[in-house]
């Protein structure tokens, strides 16, 4: 449908007195919004962009905090070591991000660290760098006119449109509007402002339609239902599985542990082993077998430790959680780079994926139940 030009105008007029102008990485080295044409930091841009990847803003401001007093500059990135990154990102989820962002440090390095590029295909061609990503990255830190396309951006657009197809389906179709409406004079704030009009006003259950700067332009909003829009897929069942989990101990209290391969969601990571109970199979025996195969170890498997649920994008899983005693057996790496034994107090040393962290706590309360009692 076509748009008057209006629409720029009315959205910066409307950034100017509702947007978002704390985010410290889009803010000059004064702590204010950036002069038109002004660059920022690119690191500190690419840094926070990579967070935002499935993750909100507000959980990703402390972590952001927490990475750039870490990892202040592209160098001292490139040469950390890869489970330090992983443990200054612990928390964060989709730990890929953090490997992928470690790997780039490293290209930029060798490349050239004293320049940035200013063009979409050297972006691109960095790991974990998609088109929006890329554009954003762009036009955040060198004002250049890029479109952006991200979560929040598709949902405006749809409802722009009152699109009668799901985003995923129509993805060059927006491309085209975001690259139509853009700002080319003001990329930045005007990128900057698309994402806040959907962060704050146009948000996904409960948009408050008589703010928005577009509404009398919104064939969403025209309808009558604009959370009706964007269309969504039919939703599907995510598969269901039950991982038996083994915390074994030896006889010096020591606890074991191996590091995932370098691949996945949680590739590189810390845990404690075990793996997918069988049809029929009673969990105990899941235990037995996982270790014997992933490890080459015997265990006496004892009682429930914690059983809890966690849900990942593509599947729900329940870890049931045995205390095991060592018995035979030096452990192997079969399925995984490395094992180690370590002492409980140790385990914080360590990345591990975010369902860990009850196991860990867990096992600590279990073992010095006096300390758990004085923390609560």
């Amino acid at each position: 449908m076509p748009f008057d030009q209006s629409l720029s105008p009315a959205l910066l007029n409307w950034w100017q007195a509702h947007g978002r102008h704390d985010i410290p990485w889009k803010l000059s080295s004064q702590g204010v919004l950036p002069e038109s044409g002004e660059e920022l930091n690119p690191y500190s841009i690419w840094v926070a962009e990579v967070m935002l990847q499935q993750t909100q803003l507000q959980v990703v401001l402390p972590y952001w905090q927490r990475w750039m007093e870490r990892f202040p500059m592209l160098q001292s990135l490139a040469a950390a070591d890869e489970q330090e990154v992983l443990l200054v990102w612990q928390g964060l989820g989709y730990y890929s991000r953090a490997r992928r962002l470690h790997q780039g440090a490293q290209q930029l390095v060798e490349r050239d660290d004293s320049f940035w590029p200013r063009d979409l295909e050297s972006w691109l061609a960095l790991p974990g760098i998609g088109p929006s990503t890329a554009g954003s990255i762009l036009s955040s830190a060198f004002d250049l006119p890029f479109p952006i396309l991200d979560g929040n951006v598709k949902r405006v657009l749809s409802r722009l449109i009152a699109s009668p197809q799901p985003p995923a389906r129509i993805t060059k179709a927006l491309w085209q509007l975001s690259s139509e409406l853009l700002d080319s004079e003001q990329p930045r704030s005007f990128n900057q402002a698309l994402m806040d009009l959907g962060a704050t006003v146009c948000t996904p259950k409960s948009p408050s339609c008589p703010q928005c700067p577009w509404s009398d332009q919104c064939a969403a909003y025209a309808s009558g239902d604009p959370v009706a829009y964007p269309v969504k897929e039919a939703p599907r069942e995510l598969p269901f599985q039950v991982i038996g989990v083994g915390v074994v101990l030896n006889d010096a209290g020591e606890v074991l542990i191996d590091q995932r391969l370098n691949e996945g969601l949680l590739g590189g990571l810390w845990e404690f082993p075990g793996g997918k109970q069988e049809p029929g199979e009673a969990i105990e025996v899941t235990i037995c077998r996982e270790l014997q195969e992933e490890l080459a170890i015997e265990v006496q498997v004892g009682e429930e430790l914690i059983s809890l649920d966690h849900a990942y994008s593509h599947k729900r899983l329940r870890f049931v959680v045995h205390l095991c005693q060592w018995r035979t057996g030096e452990p192997q790496p079969l399925a995984s780079q490395q094992v180690r034994w370590v002492k409980p107090q140790q385990l914080s040393d360590f990345p591990f994926p975010a369902a860990n962290a009850r196991i860990i706590a867990a096992l600590l309360a279990r073992l010095h139940p006096e300390e758990g009692t004085d923390a609560a």
